[in-house]
């Protein structure tokens, strides 16, 4: 039982990450019916700004609270500029044109993006001294000790409050109404007077936004990072947004947590080299027997 606990933490925690990578995900497929495939990226630099600003900010964190929120604001304005880049880029001139089009384009800056890192931070591993030391030990048993660590505490507290903060904004403010009416019919939106390319860009920043915050929770939980760590994050966060319901927020974060709980327990109670195969095989089984995902809902054809 202390086994199972501990593995629950842990998978809870790996959970969380993925699932506000997934949201960037659902985010703009629920708009403009596409999935950007440069997002892992995002949340990869994400990572090495957060590890940039922790350099230049020293090494002391005297002040950690200011310092902690000092490199989340960082982070999140520099890779919310990567995405609005990416937006204009690599989807606002391909917009109308075949689908397979911004495809190519999303998995070509997404190369390019990942290359881009490797030139300008190096090939080699970033490690960082923990920020957030210490925890709690839960209860011990036969010499086994559960532990929660700060960091994973911080980690669920942050993600929840994300998660809340941003079911609010899509249900209570003029850009989620917005949002929501350019997922319904982005024409007749546009001739309601709705800013439809404002919208979109605003969609990739935020999106871009919680994969910084995501690259922010890996560096404090994990502490190493290196340029190729967006590509099987982000595979993994799609995955975990089919699963949810590609276009779900919540499906999203629930896709997230499913795949971080999965990872964990068969690590811990089967081999650890078969865990990414556990968790697309756990997809292709919901996708079976539940195409549009846990919590999606079926596209209806309008006509």
């Amino acid at each position: 039982m202390e086994y199972f606990t501990q593995q629950l933490i842990n998978g809870l925690t790996l959970g969380g990450i993925y699932g506000l990578i997934a949201i960037g995900y659902t985010m703009v497929y629920g708009i403009i019916g596409m999935i950007n495939f440069a997002h892992g990226e995002i949340y990869m630099i994400g990572a090495f700004c957060v590890i940039i600003t922790l350099i230049i900010l020293g090494p002391t964190y005297a002040f950690l609270p200011i310092v902690l929120i000092v490199v989340l604001l960082v982070s999140m304005l520099f890779t919310a500029m990567y995405g609005w880049t990416v937006e204009r880029i690599a989807y606002r001139p391909l917009r109308g044109s075949f689908r397979l089009a911004p495809l190519i384009s999303a998995i070509g800056m997404s190369i390019a993006l990942q290359n881009y890192v490797q030139i300008s931070q190096g090939a080699r591993i970033k490690p960082v001294q923990p920020v957030i030391p210490g925890g709690w030990a839960l209860w011990e048993h036969d010499g086994f000790v559960v532990q929660l660590s700060y960091v994973q505490l911080f980690i669920w507290v942050l993600t929840v409050g994300l998660m809340l903060m941003f079911a609010a904004l899509i249900a209570r403010t003029a850009l989620g109404r917005a949002q929501r009416a350019c997922e319904q019919d982005r024409t007749m939106a546009g001739l309601l007077g709705i800013n439809v390319d404002r919208t979109i860009s605003l969609t990739f920043v935020m999106g871009a936004s919680l994969a910084a915050v995501a690259g922010f929770m890996h560096v404090l939980y994990y502490g190493v990072i290196d340029f190729y760590i967006g590509f099987l994050a982000g595979l993994k966060a799609f995955t975990a947004a089919v699963l949810g319901g590609i276009g779900s927020l919540p499906g999203a974060m629930l896709g997230g947590l499913l795949i971080g709980l999965i990872e964990a327990f068969w690590s811990a109670y089967f081999t650890v080299e078969y865990k990414d195969i556990a968790a697309f095989g756990v997809l292709v089984l919901v996708l079976i027997f539940r195409p549009t995902g846990l919590l999606g809902k079926p596209e209806i054809e309008k006509v």
